[in-house]
């Protein structure tokens, strides 16, 4: 092979399709959503439940959280452009961020809210059996749109929908929690009323900021874990053909990886055989992870992480002519020159049609010569026949 080559392989989704599926959960979702929320609020502050208030509160701010989404997803689909190259999917990412910090600032707000109230002894109420079906009909409403979101999210590679799905969850379990407080208020303790509105809080500003922290890696381009890694090059290695891989990188972009990987091949082999090498291993690594949207394969002939990488300063194919004229004469038209650029040196290969073409210098006279080029490796000649 006679220079290194690269190459991109690129996934592309049914972008329309997804935005499809993405908005239709999503409005189910928010319409859901806001019908909790107002059953939560009205049954908590008419049957004296600082808890379900606040879970439903935290119903609306699924509300508010569905509509971010419906707007980054109809931005973050977009088909790729002259300036965004690789997509918008960081859009998608932003969203996230921006959700996350949505939800870490409503958690603290209640959380700081219902502490004071805790400290200040203030419940006063025992909460009554309306709260307790308010509650599980949140429970069992908020599992199934859970479901349903992490479904459609997994089904068309999206985080903001999967975070989207783990966020109707949070309501779910703060329901829980809302039932199991207000038993316990029932029974007598009533200050458990407003210490679960204070968990619930908390487990809002959780997710919140998970994802707002899984949002800041992906934004600084965090690579695969380390698992991941070893097992891409370990596909890459036990392809047929790749002598080693020397360099793997990846980063995310929403939920799909971009990965630029060098593999190093037999120098002597074919371009074309070197790209079909490259090509096997990226259909063997998108069958062990099949959200990799790109693969920008390297194919290298010599390890540069060993020695000093080929200079671009060796001569150029005209110039490697050039000096061949000068010391053998006219090459016959035919004649066919194959260059090897290995280890900063240049390794020539000349085929003749026949032995008539053989040129009148000896190919040692010839080797002689051409060695006092610092650029010089070898020369071998090969002759076809009639």
């Amino acid at each position: 092979m006679s220079e290194n080559q690269k190459a991109s392989v690129h996934h592309s989704p049914d972008l329309d399709a997804e935005r499809h599926s993405a908005s239709r959960v999503t409005v189910i979702g928010m319409i859901l959503d806001a019908v909790l929320g107002a059953i939560k609020v009205i049954a908590g502050a008419l049957f004296h439940s600082q808890a379900l208030i606040v879970d439903g509160i935290h119903s609306f701010t699924d509300v508010a959280s569905d509509l971010v989404v419906l707007g980054v997803m109809r931005v973050s689909r977009q088909a790729p452009d002259q300036n965004h190259p690789y997509g918008h999917q960081r859009i998608e990412t932003i969203g996230t961020l921006a959700l996350g910090s949505i939800l870490i600032a409503v958690g603290a707000v209640l959380a700081w809210d219902n502490i004071l109230r805790l400290i200040a002894g203030g419940a006063d109420h025992v909460p009554e059996w309306p709260v307790l079906v308010a509650a599980a009909v949140s429970v069992g409403s908020k599992e199934w749109i859970y479901h349903y979101t992490r479904h459609v999210g997994q089904t068309i590679r999206s985080d903001l929908i999967i975070a989207n799905a783990w966020h109707s969850r949070t309501d779910a379990f703060s329901s829980v929690i809302v039932l199991f407080s207000t038993i316990g208020a029932m029974v007598g303790f009533i200050w458990l009323d407003i210490l679960a509105a204070v968990v619930i809080a908390a487990i809002v500003m959780h997710i919140g900021w998970k994802f707002t922290w899984d949002s800041v890696k992906e934004l600084v381009d965090t690579g695969l874990s380390a698992e991941d890694t070893r097992m891409l090059k370990t596909i890459a290695n036990d392809t047929d053909g790749v002598r080693n891989v020397h360099e793997l990188r990846s980063r995310r972009m929403g939920h799909d990886i971009l990965l630029d990987i060098h593999l190093l091949v037999r120098p002597e082999i074919s371009v074309s055989e070197g790209h079909q090498i490259g090509m096997q291993v990226v259909s063997n690594m998108r069958d062990a992870l099949g959200n990799i949207r790109d693969i920008n394969f390297h194919i290298d002939a010599e390890n540069d992480e060993d020695h000093l990488p080929t200079s671009e300063k060796l001569p150029s194919r005209q110039d490697i002519l050039d000096v061949l004229t000068r010391h053998m004469g006219e090459l016959p038209s035919h004649t066919r020159l194959r260059l090897h650029y290995l280890k900063n040196k240049v390794h020539m290969e000349l085929f003749f049609d026949n032995p008539e073409q053989k040129p009148a210098i000896s190919n040692s006279e010839i080797r002689d010569q051409l060695s006092r080029y610092p650029w010089f490796g070898s020369l071998r000649t090969w002759y076809g026949t009639h």
